[in-house]
């Protein structure tokens, strides 16, 4: 039987995953992880009054849900004081990157990035026929003017820049990413990623402006409000920007479950509080563990700490290894210099009491 052709484009693209899941490492270990310490989740998860919510809701979950997101989306308004109008809800981050890619790539079409950030806005970029170009990070940090280089000498569509950064946790402060918005060149189109900007200090993201058509910018409740299961997040734009998202969004994707909790996250500031507080404490945690272990950590804005392993990428690999050997689930930076760092999300105290005793044994095993 004859198997039916791909796409040219599909049959031309490399099989890749941007993330392996912790999932599918303990399937191929044979064990459960002790510390799930790697994929940037909210290990202290929603509020009890989002967990209520969300059982109340269930009986309802035979109906499909509300295509317009409208609920949602009118708490996001005026959670930000803006229109909605100027909010598109999808599928998390990712699959708002997907729309977004279709939306403004063809084939061909140049997109500037850094090497070594955010995998998946490349991987949507590459489904849809665009060409990445990328610019190093400086002092690891993405850097705005070599994006901004980046993107007239290559005549870029899209730059994407996160602020704060993942995988660095690095961050710029306001002032410094509005200059870059400032100075986009003409045509070209900002996806400002802010998943961890609940996490950054104050200052750290500038004014929304939704009357510039040059700038995107993308929100999730997979960080903060401990919803990273459910798959929901959203962008921010000018209005006719936004609306043209309609054409070719999933317009069912986000699915009922997924609005209610996050209408009720969205309401739940107390707890939002909390979980930032808490995870500045892992944060320090983190640190201070590093540093007792002879290493550098990084400064963060996120919900993670990149921390300096002090050699490079195949050390940082094997210290890695290691520690998932342990049952410490941490993931790294794919491309170098950055991959001589590991990333360890914040994590309970528990969680922690593992990491440290783990990582001595795997830095013995990484120089051994």
């Amino acid at each position: 039987m004859l198997r039916p052709p791909l796409s040219v484009l599909t049959a031309d693209l490399p099989s890749t995953v941007p993330f392996v899941g912790p999932e599918a490492q303990e399937r191929a270990r044979g064990a459960a992880f002790k510390a799930r310490i790697g994929a940037n989740e909210s290990v202290f998860g929603p509020s009890d009054g989002v967990i209520a919510a969300m059982q109340a809701a269930a009986p309802d979950m035979w109906k499909y849900c509300d295509p317009e997101n409208h609920d949602l989306k009118q708490a996001l308004a005026a959670w930000h004081g803006i229109s909605p109008d100027n909010i598109c809800i999808g599928e998390g981050i990712d699959g708002l990157f997907g729309t977004t890619a279709r939306l403004f790539v063809d084939p061909g079409t140049r997109v500037a990035t850094s090497a070594g950030a955010y995998p998946t806005f490349n991987f949507q970029v590459a489904g849809a026929g665009g060409e990445i170009v990328t610019c190093p990070y400086v002092d690891d940090r993405e850097d705005p003017a070599s994006l901004l280089a980046l993107a007239r000498r290559e005549g870029a569509r899209l730059i994407y820049l996160a602020n704060p950064d993942n995988p660095m946790g690095t961050w710029w402060r306001a002032g410094e990413i509005q200059a870059m918005i400032d100075d986009l060149p003409e045509g070209a189109v900002l996806c400002l990623d802010e998943a961890y900007g609940e996490f950054a200090p104050a200052g750290t993201m500038p004014d929304l402006d939704v009357h510039n058509p040059q700038v995107l910018r993308f929100r999730t409740f997979s960080k903060a409000y401990g919803l990273a299961g459910l798959r929901v997040g959203y962008v921010i734009g000018e209005a006719q920007v936004i609306k043209a998202y309609d054409k070719i969004r999933n317009h069912f994707g986000v699915n009922r479950m997924a609005q209610v909790a996050a209408e009720a996250a969205l309401a739940d500031e107390d707890w939002l509080d909390t979980v930032v507080v808490r995870v500045h404490a892992a944060r320090s945690e983190i640190v201070r563990i590093a540093h007792e272990n002879g290493l550098e950590a990084l400064p963060s804005a996120t919900n993670f700490v990149a921390i300096d392993c002090g050699h490079d990428g195949p050390f940082a690999k094997a210290l890695l290894d290691s520690l998932i050997q342990q049952g410490v689930f941490v993931r790294m930076p794919g491309v170098a210099p950055l991959n001589r760092c590991i990333r360890v999300s914040a994590g309970r105290e528990d969680d922690l009491d593992i990491f440290e005793q783990a990582l001595p044994k795997a830095l013995a095993a990484a120089h051994g």
